[in-house]
């Protein structure tokens, strides 16, 4: 293909995966924005605010109900500190939300089979419980107290003591959660439309020789359980140079297992959707970048550790999941349930604006100034659109003439 061919095919597969994860993008900020206001804080902390087990596994149980968007998963978790819930918990939330929930699992199964759909599901668990013993080992209380401190402080409230029974039937209750969603949304589609775009040009530009020499896949003279560390250690980096949510890895990890990245690889790669540049950056907008980057840290090991488990117990077992299923079509645009899906949630987008546009009239207020990156990302925000404004009328032309 000539560099047109490919610049447009690129924009093309970044709209793509755009498409694909519109709708959990809404789905989750709508459930953040039901958080931040029906939960009352004392309601929360009385389940939530606390590390021990039963905190840890309401907190699991909500994010595997909730959204499968890593920045939504972000928001709803920052939602759940702000209104009392342990630190840990929070953690586990963001784990869970982004490992255990419905739509992340029909990706697997779809594209992976079911037996990585089975590993999914035990690893995330894994997942959670070492991140929650790691955290409770390292537990920095005065970065966490500040971190705490700023996002409490963040933002205008309403008042902590209300009747959630009432707000939630009242009209004002529901204008409120659409002046959040709108505001979650501000926070974070600069990182969203970066990530999604150099996700799309990854994808295409890079060849598939490139990552079976990146993860071993041809070293012959090696043994198995070196190449299994190697593909564990290296592979949450690789999530994070893709700029990809889990919505969007699930077909990466495909294309990493048709490239032959042992099974240790695929799962590390898949877990380490919080580990993205973009994810990074808004939970350093939430929390600082100190804690930003101990919570990071604490995945990265955590990531590790499970893929190993993994790899070693079903090993052991001799139940290694093998796939051979491709992914070309990850990005087509059809009638299948995604674009149901999308054009459903596209409506419910549509409600919350307009609640919140209620929400400011009631309120008399003006859209309050997000915080941004500055200058040099507002140039990178529009370089990026342009890019892809450009590559898509390519492959307009192209598909025409």
């Amino acid at each position: 293909m000539d560099f047109l061919s490919l610049y447009a095919e690129s924009a093309k597969t970044a709209l793509g995966f755009f498409w694909k994860a519109g709708w959990a993008f809404v789905l989750g900020y709508f459930v953040s924005g039901m958080i931040q206001a029906f939960v009352p804080k004392g309601k929360l902390t009385q389940y939530m605010g606390e590390a021990n087990l039963k905190s840890i596994s309401l907190s699991t149980f909500f994010g595997a109900a909730s959204s499968s968007c890593s920045f939504a998963a972000l928001a709803a978790a920052r939602a759940l500190i702000k209104k009392g819930a342990h630190f840990i918990a929070g953690v586990a939330f963001m784990f869970a939300s982004t490992n255990l929930v419905i739509e992340l699992g029909i990706l697997i199964l779809i594209f992976l089979g079911w037996q990585y759909l089975v590993a999914e599901i035990i690893g995330g668990l894994v997942l959670i419980t070492i991140s929650s013993v790691l955290i409770k080992l390292t537990y920095p209380e005065d970065w966490l107290k500040a971190a705490r401190e700023k996002v409490e402080s963040a933002g205008s409230d309403l008042e902590e003591d209300f009747d959630w029974k009432k707000r939630i039937k009242s009209k004002e209750g529901w204008r409120l959660v659409g002046h959040k969603f709108v505001n979650d949304w501000k926070m974070a589609w600069e990182d969203i439309l970066i990530g999604f775009t150099i996700a799309g040009f990854v994808a295409v530009l890079v060849p598939e020789s490139f990552w079976s020499g990146l993860f071993l896949a041809d070293a012959q003279n090696l043994p198995g359980w070196l190449v299994a560390i190697e593909n564990a250690l290296i592979a949450p980096f690789v999530a994070a140079a893709t700029f990809i949510g889990s919505m969007g890895n699930i077909p990466l990890a495909t294309v990493l297992n048709e490239n032959g990245v042992l099974f240790a690889g695929i799962m590390g790669f898949i877990y380490s959707d919080l580990m993205v540049p973009p994810l990074v950056h808004i939970n350093a907008k939430y929390y600082g970048w100190r804690v930003a980057l101990y919570i990071a840290g604490i995945m990265y090991v955590s990531i590790v550790a499970t893929a190993l488990i993994l790899n070693g117990l079903f090993s052991l077992l001799g139940i290694v999941p093998e796939s051979a299923r491709v992914v070309s079509e990850i990005t087509q645009f059809k009638i299948d349930y995604t674009f149901w899906m999308n054009i459903g949630f596209t409506v419910i987008a549509g409600v919350l604006v307009w609640l919140h546009k209620k929400y400011m009239q009631s309120h008399e207020m003006k859209m309050m100034e997000m915080e941004s990156g500055g200058k040099i990302k507002t140039i990178a925000v529009s370089l990026f659109i342009l890019i892809n404004v450009l590559g898509l009328s390519a492959f307009v032309f192209i598909q025409l003439f």
